[in-house]
């Protein structure tokens, strides 16, 4: 099973707007001399979870698409930098 059909099958269409706004967000925070690394992934996903209630709905479940959105930005983020950027 390749990514694009595992993230399909995990995040709404709705959330998928979320992973590019994450990413930007992380690009930023990465600039940032004061952030440290370690704090960049919890920082996305406190933002995943309130853009997810935000686009989903409060509750539960749009709680959980932030938080795979969050989750699907920093992986990405992880593939590119390993993989292309060594």
């Amino acid at each position: 099973m390749d990514i694009v059909s595992l993230v399909q099958k995990l995040l709404m269409e709705q959330a998928l707007i979320l992973v590019p706004v994450l990413m930007f967000f992380g690009y930023l925070l990465k600039r940032t001399p004061r952030v440290p690394n370690w704090l960049i992934p919890w920082v996305l996903m406190v933002l995943g979870v309130i853009g997810g209630l935000f686009v989903i709905g409060l509750g539960l479940e749009g709680a959980l698409q932030g938080i795979i959105a969050a989750g699907v930005a920093v992986y990405s983020h992880q593939l590119y930098r390993q993989s292309i950027k060594q």
